[in-house]
């Protein structure tokens, strides 16, 4: 299961010459794959490149039907690894994954694979996640590229520009033998048009193919002294193969009026961003003929020297815009013009900022600084130069700020990961505070408000490895949290195995919502579902029995509040020595109510008897402690005020986005707080047995209010 379905938009893959393909960027990238013959693709899910996986997993069987093989890999390296198919054969390869997470994950394979240089195309799709809106730490590809010479494509961000990335990248690759990395970002990824489709090409050379043919070059393995050959072979023949290619097929490109004395020197995925300003400014039209010269780069490693100074040459200034810090083409391009003796001044990180995303707002202000310290002359006296103003510095939005407090990410209403740190807060409570571990994914979110749980994150799966410090004699055990696919991505062997290579006393708690959840939902090795192409069902606790733990407690509903607590001060006080690992798993409630909701909804349609369950809080009963918050925060429970004049304070209450986890009930028994919480059973297309229990409970409540009531009257006035 993933976050979204591609079945039916993939059916437009088998368009052939002649007929315009419709759809997103990501789309556009599978089409552009089949058409340039690709053998094979493997990758690993991460925004913003998730939709890219879960559009080649819905396009398997036509994937299929062209001879292409497609893997779901258990992390970034494996994906990396695959590509060593297209070292020594003819055969074109694919991997995807996030960046720069991804490349880091993967940095083993993929500087081997750029040592040896390769023989078939190779191409890393990497999906960039850049400024205030990215959920990664804050770095940039680019430096990757550099560091293992990996050829690095910035496509303009239009359907066209991004197929035609695609396959000049593939063509580079073979070219220069070296592998290329196709950096695409969020908007890119998401950018919808249409362009010219071709036919769907079957590869040549097929992995098959391979297998009944090996062949081996000793030169192509990275083992010394070929691996110091590899050294002077990028920079005396790849190199300049590169170069030859990207100039000879005009892989960048020039916009723009070129008699203007300033030019704008750009990546490629800026362009919509950029025109989008200089239309703004009055110094471009919708279409993007722009009066300021325009150096696209949608190649932005290697720079091409020449191509730089033939563009600068007849400037007295030129902008560069280059999204992310720190600057490396920046600096490059100052370097190229100083060595060709042009006395060109260079703009780049001082108009425009030196981090954060290039949003157009900021390209504006950027912009309108350089041409009106440059050029003031192409901007036209009666022109109104729009003013920059982030939407934060509106009076409205300013007035909010000041009432309404603001609201860090959070756990999905009804998600199980929820009891789990409920759970450990009431176990702290008892034993005091612990050190703990988080890690990436979903359960991350239990480091803000109400739990203020974990204490660092150094990585996918790491959880476990970064408490590795603290296994010291002392009187309290650190805890590590990880997810499910953290595990599987990295933390069975890094994490589990180690602390039981290293007599590890710790506590591990492997969070199992059945999916890769914070990345889409996609199916991992102890998912439940069966799944058509993968083999899922390997429990997690049998793995880590498998490694050598001996205390493991698996619990197979982490609603069960009171349960979760007593497992983890079991296993923060028990005199057994060596590791201990808790898989507490439970549906992750997205994915849940994916699967769920269109089935309730077509048999309540269909007129089945279908019972739904919801919480309430009974206002007569609450006392306003609102402990139940604290110890919960979910998003459905709120506060209101409440009718009765001895109630000071405001009750608690329930809104209708409740899923009936029954989490926050679950928290009060627990906690021992109060009884206020109820359940409700709404019944759709209910039996007669239904209705005659409905009329009777509704009597017998008649009748205790009536009573209820008659003795109120007889209280002293």
């Amino acid at each position: 299961m993933a976050e979204r379905s591609f079945a039916k938009e993939v059916q437009d893959l088998r368009l052939g010459a002649g007929e315009t393909f419709h759809g997103e960027g990501i789309l556009a990238i599978t089409k552009a794959l089949l058409q340039c013959g690709v053998g094979y693709v493997a990758g690993y899910q991460g925004a913003p490149i998730s939709h890219l996986m879960d559009v080649l997993s819905d396009a398997q069987d036509i994937l299929a039907e062209y001879g292409v093989h497609f893997e779901s890999s258990a992390s970034e390296a494996t994906a990396a690894a695959t590509l060593a198919a297209s070292v020594m054969y003819p055969i074109r390869g694919a991997a995807v994954f996030k960046a720069p997470v991804g490349t880091n994950v993967a940095s083993d394979a993929l500087a081997n694979l750029a040592s040896g240089g390769v023989t078939g195309g190779a191409l890393i799709i990497v999906g960039e996640d850049y400024g205030e809106g990215s959920s990664i730490m804050q770095e940039r590809s680019h430096a990757y590229a550099m560091k293992s010479q990996i050829w690095l494509l910035d496509p303009r961000p239009n359907l066209p520009s991004i197929v035609k990335a695609v396959e000049d990248a593939f063509a580079l690759s073979e070219a220069s033998n070296t592998p290329v990395m196709l950096e695409v970002r969020i908007r890119a990824c998401h950018v919808t048009g249409s362009f010219q489709a071709k036919d769907n090409v079957r590869p040549p050379f097929t992995l098959a193919d391979a297998l009944e043919a090996p062949r081996r070059d000793t030169q192509r393995i990275v083992l010394p002294p070929a691996s110091f050959v590899h050294e002077k072979e990028k920079v005396e023949r790849r190199w300049p193969a590169a170069i030859d290619y990207i100039t000879r097929n005009r892989l960048n490109e020039t916009f723009g009026n070129g008699r203007a004395e300033v030019g704008i020197i750009l990546q490629g995925g800026m362009y919509n961003g950029v025109v989008r300003a200089l239309n703004l400014l009055g110094l471009a039209d919708v279409a993007g003929d722009s009066r300021v010269p325009l150096y696209v780069l949608n190649v932005t490693y290697p720079l091409i020297d020449e191509e730089v100074i033939a563009f600068a040459r007849d400037k007295s200034a030129v902008l560069v815009v280059e999204e992310g810090q720190p600057a490396f083409i920046e600096p490059a391009i100052r370097a190229v013009l100083h060595k060709a003796g042009l006395g060109t001044k260079v703009y780049g990180k001082d108009p425009l900022p030196t981090a954060g995303e290039y949003t157009t707002s900021v390209l504006l202000g950027g912009i309108r600084s350089f041409i009106t310290d440059t050029a003031r002359e192409l901007i036209r006296n009666d022109a109104r130069i729009p003013e920059v103003k982030s939407v934060l510095e509106h009076p409205k939005v300013k007035a909010l700020t000041d009432v309404v407090p603001p609201r860090p990410p959070g756990f999905c209403t009804g998600c199980p990961e929820r009891p789990i740190f409920s759970a450990l807060k009431l176990v702290e409570k008892e034993l005091g505070a612990h050190h703990i571990a988080a890690d990436i994914g979903c359960h991350l979110f239990s480091i803000n408000a109400p739990f203020n749980i974990g204490a660092t994150t150094m990585g996918y799966g790491l959880g476990p490895a970064s408490a590795a410090a603290f296994n010291v004699p002392a009187k309290k055990k650190a805890i590590a949290i990880m997810g499910d696919g953290g595990f599987w991505h990295n933390g069975l062997t890094s994490g589990i195995g180690n602390a039981v290579f290293n007599k590890s006393d710790g506590l591990t708690i492997v969070v199992d919502n059945h999916y890769s959840a914070a990345t889409g939902g996609q199916d991992i090795l102890s998912s439940r579902a069966d799944n058509r192409s993968r083999d899922t069902q390997h429990p997690i606790a049998k793995a880590v029995e498998g490694v050598g733990v001996k205390w493991v407690r698996q619990l197979t509903r982490t609603y069960d509040v009171g349960r979760m607590r007593d497992a983890i001060k079991e296993a923060l006080t028990t005199p057994e020595k060596g590791p201990k690992v808790i898989v507490a798993s439970s549906e992750c409630m997205l994915n849940r109510q994916r699967r769920e909701r269109p089935l309730v909804q077509g048999a309540i349609k269909a007129g089945q008897r279908v019972v739904k369950s919801r919480f309430g809080v009974d206002e007569d009963v609450c006392t306003g402690d609102h402990a139940c918050i604290r110890l919960s925060g979910c998003p459905s429970l709120s506060v209101k005020h409440t009718d009765d004049p001895l109630k000071e304070d405001p009750v608690a209450a329930i809104d209708q986005t409740c899923v009936g986890c029954g989490n926050c009930g679950e928290v009060a028994d627990a906690a021992v707080l109060c009884p206020s919480f109820y359940r409700a059973d709404i019944v759709h297309n209910p039996n007669v047995f239904d209705r005659l229990l409905a009329r009777l409970r509704t009597r017998v409540i008649g009748w205790l209010q009536a009573r209820r009531e008659r003795g109120l009257v007889g209280l002293p006035g």
